[in-house]
C-alpha cells in the first residue's frame, strides 16, 4: 500500500480554500522578510535570526527556553520522547492529534501507550483526569504525562478556558505527571480569551506553537518549556532529523508571523463564525457555533456525506475538509477575506 498522498487537481484553480489555516500562503511581506534574513548554521547554533526567534517565543510564552523545529508534529513527538519512556501511558482526549493523527508515532517512536479520555468539545475535567489516574503498581504503565489542545482541533476549534486548564494541570502535578500542550492553534485561543499567551499556557510545563496555522509561515513550530528540558530535548530533535542549515529563512517568516499576523486573528475568527452563520440557513445543514476559526457542520440533513459535498463544491473552486462521515469543516485564514465568506456560500447553496 502507497501512503503517497494524491497529485493534486490543478485543472480547478482553488480560489476559496476553507481546507485548512495550513493553506495559508506567505505575504510577500513576510518572503521579504526571509529574504533578508541573516543566517547561518542552526545545528551548530551559529545561526542568529534562529536564536531570535526562540528568545521571542520563549518570552511570549513564559518559558526558560525554545527550539526551533520544521513542524508541530515533530515538536509533539519530541516532547513526548523526552517526557517519556518506552513503557509509559500519556493521558490525553481520546480525539487528540497525537492519537490519532501523528502517524502512530508515540507508539512507534517512544513506545509509550495513550489512554483517551472523554469529553465534550475535545476537552475533559479536572474529575475525569482524577477517575483516569491508576494506583501506582508494576501492574500498570507508569502514567508520565497529560496531553492538552489549544485550540481543540476535532473539538470544534474550541478553548480551553485558562481555569479550566489550570484544574486539570493540578491534578497531573498532584500525581507526578508532567503537563503538554499541543498548542496548534493557541494564538487562536489567546485572541479569543483576550489574555497573554503566557497566561493561556502558564500551567503547562511545555508548550508547542505552530507557526504554520494562522500564522501563515510557510515552515516552522518552536518547543518551549525549562531549559534543562530543551537542552534534553535537542537530542530527539537530532534523531528525528530536526536539525536544519540556514535555518535562519523561515525563523525570520515565524518572526514576522509574531510581529504582524497576531491581532489580525480576530478577522478570521468573525469571518468564521459569518460563514457558521450563513451556513446554519442553508437547508439541510446544521452547524456547530465556533468559537475561533473552525467551522464543523453536518450534512446528514441533505442526504450528502459530507465528502460528497465536499466533491461537488471542489470543480466550482472551494474546498473544506472532510472529517466524519457527516462531518465537515471550514477553516478561515489570512486568504479568506469576508468578500470571499459570501461567495463561498452562495457557492455552497449552488451545489446543494
Amino acid at each position: 500500500m502507497s501512503y503517497e498522498p494524491k497529485r493534486a487537481d490543478f485543472s480547478v484553480p482553488v480560489r476559496i480554500n476553507l481546507y485548512s489555516d495550513t493553506q495559508t500562503r506567505p505575504t510577500r511581506a513576510m518572503k521579504e522578510a526571509m529574504l533578508a534574513a541573516e543566517v547561518g548554521d542552526e545545528q551548530g547554533g551559529s545561526d542568529p535570526t534562529v536564536w531570535e526567534l526562540c528568545d521571542r517565543a520563549a518570552a511570549l510564552l513564559g518559558k526558560e527556553a525554545a527550539m526551533f523545529m520544521p513542524s508541530g508534529t515533530m515538536c509533539n513527538q519530541v516532547a513526548v520522547a523526552t517526557h517519556c519512556r518506552p513503557g509509559d501511558e500519556i493521558l490525553a482526549h481520546e480525539d487528540a492529534h497525537i492519537q490519532g493523527s501523528e502517524g502512530g508515532a508515540p507508539g512507534a517512536i517512544s513506545g509509550v501507550m495513550i489512554r483517551g479520555l472523554p469529553g465534550p468539545r475535545g476537552m475533559f475535567s479536572a474529575q475525569t483526569v482524577r477517575e483516569a489516574i491508576r494506583p501506582v503498581s508494576r501492574y500498570s504503565p507508569p502514567q508520565r504525562l497529560l496531553e492538552v489542545e489549544q485550540t481543540t482541533n476535532k473539538g470544534g476549534g474550541a478553548c480551553w478556558r485558562i481555569g479550566e486548564l489550570q484544574a486539570v494541570a493540578e491534578v497531573a502535578h498532584e500525581h507526578g505527571m508532567s503537563v503538554h500542550m499541543d498548542g496548534a492553534r493557541v494564538v487562536n485561543a489567546a485572541v479569543a480569551l483576550d489574555a497573554p499567551l503566557s497566561e493561556v499556557v502558564s500551567a503547562c510545563d511545555t508548550v508547542m506553537l505552530d507557526f504554520t496555522k494562522g500564522l501563515g509561515a510557510p515552515l516552522g513550530a518552536v518547543l518551549a518549556g525549562p531549559k534543562d528540558f530543551i537542552g534534553q530535548a535537542w537530542r530527539w530533535k537530532q534523531r528525528l532529523g530536526g536539525s536544519m542549515r540556514q535555518g535562519g529563512m523561515n525563523a525570520a517568516a515565524c518572526i514576522y508571523a509574531l510581529q504582524h499576523n497576531i491581532p489580525r486573528l480576530a478577522e478570521d475568527h468573525a469571518n468564521a463564525a459569518n460563514l457558521a452563520r450563513g451556513m446554519a440557513q442553508i437547508p439541510g445543514i446544521i452547524v456547530e457555533a465556533p468559537e475561533t476559526n473552525l467551522v464543523f457542520f453536518d450534512t446528514s440533513g441533505a442526504g450528502l456525506t459530507a465528502a460528497d459535498f465536499a466533491a461537488r463544491l471542489r470543480p466550482m473552486g472551494v474546498t473544506i475538509s472532510v472529517s466524519g462521515t457527516y462531518r465537515g469543516r471550514a477553516c478561515t485564514h489570512l486568504d479568506i477575506s469576508a468578500d470571499r465568506i459570501g461567495e463561498a456560500l452562495e457557492i455552497m447553496r449552488q451545489a446543494l
